[in-house]
């Protein structure tokens, strides 16, 4: 941690579900932070070292980057529109939620160079022959998100200390998630501790790559720190192990049951309606360039 004494360092959605621990691991180093929100937030209960301030504004508007960006060293871009059903939903505003900040902020870079970490997705043509996905797959986006979060990748790597980190599934404590189809885990564990029963959409047989949030996030700050080496590239962001989505509900399950003592019902149900095309393929995510990189690894 160190690396980050005496830096500047702007966090968007630092209230949000990676932003916050991204902001918690920092708070106990001898460096400021801009938490960039969208809007008023709770004030830190323990500040630590770091000297915090808050820019409250819209990342689509000029205004708010040129608010929180004098004097900063490094930006961890992660302020999103980050449900794939949502963007379906309606394009041209996931569009504006993904791209415009993007751009926006590359161009208040001209001013000034801080290294920008960008919290992308995965991005995969169908379900790949073989597994688990590193760089060289090819860019084939699936859904409008995809897209969109392709489209800013590609404007931040004409930028030289710019990396994209494209994230398998995040899971772990933190704010809960507005839409239906992020944070499931915390979702199914709140559920569990209720008493309800669990549902798993049709066999649940899809492989995902559950990556703990403190992981992820410590995998941003291992960009920072190497921006200089790495900067211009995307990186995929995973454990290398998958585990089907009916194993992870039914982990759920075991764990409940053993921490309150009752029982949790799981059964399997038909979706209640139809899913987005990147739900239907498997992936696992080989780490192996950035793990060599940065010297970063999950330790959960």
């Amino acid at each position: 941690m160190s690396f980050f004494h005496g830096k500047r360092i702007v966090v968007t959605g630092a209230a949000g579900f990676i932003g916050s621990h991204v902001v918690r691991l920092l708070r106990g180093t001898d460096c400021g932070i801009i938490r960039v929100l969208h809007s008023p937030s709770e004030p830190l209960t323990r500040r630590g070292r770091a000297r915090v301030k808050d820019v409250i504004g819209d990342v689509c508007e000029q205004s708010t980057w040129k608010a929180a960006l004098p004097g900063a060293d490094i930006v961890f871009h992660l302020a999103a529109q980050t449900s794939a059903s949502v963007a379906e939903a309606d394009p041209a505003a996931d569009f504006a939620q993904n791209v415009i900040p993007m751009e926006r902020l590359l161009q208040e870079c001209r001013r000034r160079s801080p290294a920008i970490i960008f919290a992308s997705t995965t991005t995969i043509a169908g379900i790949p022959d073989h597994l688990p996905v590193n760089e060289s797959f090819p860019d084939a986006p699936m859904t409008a998100y995809d897209r969109h979060k392709q489209a800013a990748e590609h404007r931040l790597k004409e930028y030289a200390l710019g990396v994209s980190l494209r994230l398998a599934n995040i899971y772990g404590p933190g704010p809960l998630s507005s839409n239906t189809d992020r944070g499931v885990l915390n979702a199914m564990i709140a559920r569990a501790l209720a008493g309800e029963s669990l549902a798993i959409f049709g066999e649940g047989d899809r492989l995902r790559d559950y990556v703990f949030v403190e992981d992820a996030a410590k995998a941003f700050l291992a960009a920072a720190r190497f921006a200089g080496r790495i900067g211009g590239r995307h990186f995929v962001i995973g454990t290398g192990r998958g585990h089907t989505v009916a194993e992870a509900i039914r982990l759920v399950a075991k764990r409940v049951e053993a921490r309150t003592g009752g029982t949790v019902a799981v059964r399997h149900v038909k979706s209640p309606g139809p899913s987005v095309a990147i739900d239907a393929r498997d992936f696992v995510a080989d780490s192996r360039q950035f793990r060599k990189a940065t010297r970063w690894r999950p330790l959960v």
